[in-house]
């Protein structure tokens, strides 16, 4: 929202120079984007946010606030307010709608449609708004200074009645920029007994538009329901600085004083102005609303010692009605009691309240303190077994394993899964088994001949009978499961969750010395070779030429998968794994090294290949 400074000072004349008063906006009350200097006068840009944006979207507004905020004089503009008698009035509204809280109407007749004074149009300039016409120009003026929106029929143009309700399905109107809209009944609308004349809350239209030749208005102070006026916005895609404010919701209370100021307007601009009374419809009153606090809670909310004294002054230079009683519990920092003024929707709860003291005071003087924490972890039971287990098993010379836990069968279901992944575990052993047999290529790279040889775990979870932590290991072929509480009996009750070095150990307890290399990303190919070679002639010889030609893509030693003997020969097959730790192979390339094997193979005239 833009401000002027020279607008405010018609309120605070006191106010700060423009330098200062950046400060102060960005240590106490919000963010300025920017600040413009222009013609003799200071624009500031800042960023009223949501929480604030009901009583803080006006220039009275902010200059209440400064005020409170430096302890210097607001001059009140209201006693300056010359309105005429008011005559009887014909005016006729009618709420049929929840959501609006507060309508008030009054004709104004004789008016005399046309420009506005040079002070009208540049206060609107100032602040980047175009000047219209005087009636038009002195709504936005009233909105802009006491943020009440505002609009003005020409009451020629009406019937005598005014209704406020939801829409009709597929009901339309054309908007003040000819902008056709189609309504639904969420939708709630201005309308007389014919026509839909504006978009309650968003934007006026066409049909009622006070133009030159405009003698008498019918002008509209109404509070409404902000999550519908919002709701309706975003629907019909019109966003306009009303909108802006009731979307954040406005006191009705704010209409009254709207409506003063407005009329003091046009009878100023327009000296011949007839007024008739207002017509004031208040179903849903504003309630009063009080906030009990202590100095002491708000001290312990903030983290920072408060007295007494100092929220009495807070609460004098923000004119807050209040009353201090003894606390109920006799201690001996009284308890405040407030009535919220009406624009203030903000101030709700205690906390609310220990913000609006921290900001004025500054944040600033809020010193960081580290508070005291036992930094000790508190021990997870679950977590400490399976910590345990596992370094048991690893410093035993076991290696982990993690398999799925999803199963093609079993006894727990899930839906919108896989075919072959539609049961959850039952147990651990299956998975262990299946993760050997796809990798028994891979165990003569570890050095090792055979399943019995191999020593691997998993602690998983498994949902059949129950849901319950298990730990599996094999030994030799024989696959072992546990529960974790099972396998856990043994552990010791200090045990710490702190890392420990692990120390491998084969067979007979030697330490190992563990080694590790990176394994390829990219996926293997295996071809295998059977070769017919004389009866007593060793494997070796084929295994030496297997491993000089499979080139360095022959990432492990040939590996010798079965042999048998028949009439004076005997076969040798061997598995040859290729892999790339740079790219994923080819067929073709493993086929031209096959070849070259082949060819190698056939040199020696006693040897066959299968």
């Amino acid at each position: 929202m833009k401000i002027s400074y020279n607008w405010l000072k018609l309120y605070i004349p006191e106010v700060p120079k423009a330098e200062k008063l950046r400060d102060i906006f960005t240590y106490h009350l919000c963010e300025v984007e920017n600040v413009e200097e222009k013609e003799g006068d200071f624009i500031f840009d800042i960023n009223i946010l949501p929480n604030r944006a009901h009583d803080l979207l006006s220039h009275q507004g902010i200059a209440r606030e400064l005020a409170s905020l430096l302890d210097i004089p607001f001059v009140d503009p209201t006693p300056k307010y010359k309105i005429p008698e008011s005559k009887p009035t014909n005016l006729k509204i009618e709420i049929k709608t929840d959501k609006c809280r507060r309508y008030m109407g009054r004709i104004i007749r004789n008016v005399k449609v046309g420009p506005s004074p040079d002070w009208v149009v540049q206060h609107l300039e100032s602040i980047g708004q175009r000047s219209i016409n005087n009636i038009v120009d002195a709504a936005n003026i009233t909105m802009f200074d006491c943020g009440q929106p505002i609009h003005a029929f020409d009451f020629d143009k009406i019937s005598k009645f005014i209704l406020v309700r939801e829409a009709k399905e597929g009901e339309t109107m054309t908007t003040l920029d000819n902008k056709k809209v189609a309504f639904n009944p969420s939708n709630m609308v201005i309308a007389d007994e014919k026509n839909v004349l504006a978009i309650a809350g968003v934007k006026g239209g066409k049909i009622a538009e006070v133009d030159e030749n405009t003698r008498n208005i019918v002008v509209e102070m109404a509070n409404f329901d902000p999550v519908s006026v919002r709701k309706t916005a975003k629907q019909l895609g019109i966003f306009t600085d009303a909108v802006k404010r009731f979307e954040n919701d406005l006191s009705s209370e704010l209409a009254f004083y709207a409506m003063r100021e407005f009329s003091a307007l046009v009878l100023e601009m327009c000296p011949e102005s007839i007024f008739e009374d207002i017509v004031d419809v208040y179903p849903q009153k504003q309630v009063e609303h009080r906030l009990s606090f202590s100095a002491d809670r708000i001290s312990k909310i903030l983290g920072l010692k408060i007295s007494d004294e100092e929220v009495e002054k807070i609460l004098k230079r923000f004119r807050f009605e209040y009353k201090k009683s003894p606390h109920d519990k006799g201690d001996l920092e009284g308890l405040f009691e407030i009535i919220v003024p009406p624009l203030r929707l903000d101030l709700t709860i205690e906390e609310d309240m220990a913000e609006e003291i921290g900001r004025i005071l500054g944040y600033d003087k809020i010193k960081s303190k580290i508070p005291k924490i036992n930094f000790k972890p508190k021990v997870n039971e679950t977590y400490a077994k399976i910590n345990w287990a596992r370094n048991k098993l690893l410093s035993d010379g076991y290696s982990e394993v993690m398999t799925y836990a999803f199963r093609d069968k079993g006894e727990v279901e899930v839906l919108a899964s896989a075919s072959d992944k539609k049961f959850l575990r039952t147990n651990l052993a299956d998975g262990l088994l299946e993760s050997v047999s796809d990798n028994l290529h891979m165990l003569p790279l570890l050095g090792i001949k055979s399943f019995k040889d191999l020593k691997i775990f998993e602690v998983g979870t498994i949902w059949f009978p129950k849901e319950e932590i298990h730990v599996a290991y094999n030994n030799e072929e024989a696959i072992i499961e546990k529960s974790l509480d099972e396998f856990c009996k043994d552990m010791p009750t200090n045990f710490s969750l702190e890392p420990s070095p692990i120390e491998p150990k084969d067979s007979v307890g030697n330490n190992l010395e563990t080694k590790f290399k990176m394994w390829s990303i990219y996926p293997f190919i295996s071809r295998d070779v059977a070769v017919w070679m004389p009866e007593g002639e060793s494997s070796e010889k084929l295994k030496k030429i297997l491993k000089e030609n499979g080139t360095k893509l022959l990432i492990q030693e040939p590996y010798l998968f079965d042999s048998f003997t028949k009439d004076g020969k005997t076969s040798y097959a061997f598995r040859l794994v290729f892999q790339s730790y740079e790219r994923t192979l080819t067929d073709t390339e493993i086929n031209e090294i096959m070849a070259k094997i082949t060819d190698k193979i056939k040199e020696n005239k006693d040897w066959q290949v299968r």
